[in-house]
């Protein structure tokens, strides 16, 4: 009976064994959690003269609220089906969420976007009241909604899994597209956010998708593991 235990145990650590570098929560979400706390009235204040020309549309929340099922789905669905594309999506994640910790942690920025008041009244509007709440107006470039959302549309582009399915590329790239202007529409973040994000995710393609590095980091790291 031990001697199973064991073995299934070993077999399920040998096939799931590249879930080591989703630990990298632990450095994030902490990270931040204090940037969040503690950076709240003394800021760079982030502003372009296009902002005041885009207007407020509550309806935008739920394209913002779905990057996180996007986001999450994705990771999950290439961590079994396709450890070489989840190493290269977790390296474009992760390396662009820590320059946007070390940027925020540098030079402290934040913005005065956001609507004094709501024009309507609805769910929507509710549910934007409940972001603002939750959500802080710091911290904001480059926007990881934004890079995130292009990470994981680059990575779904470039699987062999979607080579072929058009329906989900174009999907994808109709969700991508709603997110990145749903943080404009509801005053998360301003154009300047939004442009930095492009251009670190362009830099970030060029590395990870342009070189094979993540590939090359999957087999250097269950080398390693291998042996332990």
């Amino acid at each position: 009976m031990l001697t199973t235990i064991k073995n299934s145990t070993k077999e399920l650590f040998q096939k799931y064994k590249h879930a080591w570098v989703l630990l990298y929560m632990f450095i994030y979400f902490p990270w931040f959690g204090y940037l969040e706390k503690h950076i709240t009235t003394h800021f760079n204040p982030i502003h372009m003269a296009v902002d005041d020309h885009i207007p407020f549309i509550e309806y935008f929340i739920v394209p913002y609220l779905l990057w996180f099922v996007y986001v999450v789905y994705a990771v999950l669905y290439f961590f079994f089906q396709n450890k070489s594309d989840y190493y290269k999506l977790c390296a474009f994640l992760f390396i662009g969420m820590t320059v946007f910790l070390a940027v925020s942690t540098l030079y402290p920025n934040g913005h005065y976007l956001r609507p004094a008041v709501f024009e309507r009244n609805n769910i929507f509007t509710a549910l934007v009241r409940g972001l603002y709440a939750a959500d802080t107006p710091t911290n904001l470039f480059p926007s990881i909604h934004v890079y995130n959302s292009l990470g994981v549309h680059f990575a779904i582009c470039n699987s062999k899994n979607f080579q072929t399915n058009k329906l989900v590329k174009g999907g994808s790239f109709v969700l991508m597209a709603s997110i990145i202007l749903s943080t404009m529409f509801l005053k998360q973040h301003s154009v300047f956010d939004v442009i930095t994000a492009f251009v670190m995710a362009a830099l970030m393609y060029s590395f990870v998708y342009g070189r094979g590095f993540a590939f090359n980091r999957q087999k250097a790291c269950e080398k390693r593991l291998h042996h332990v």
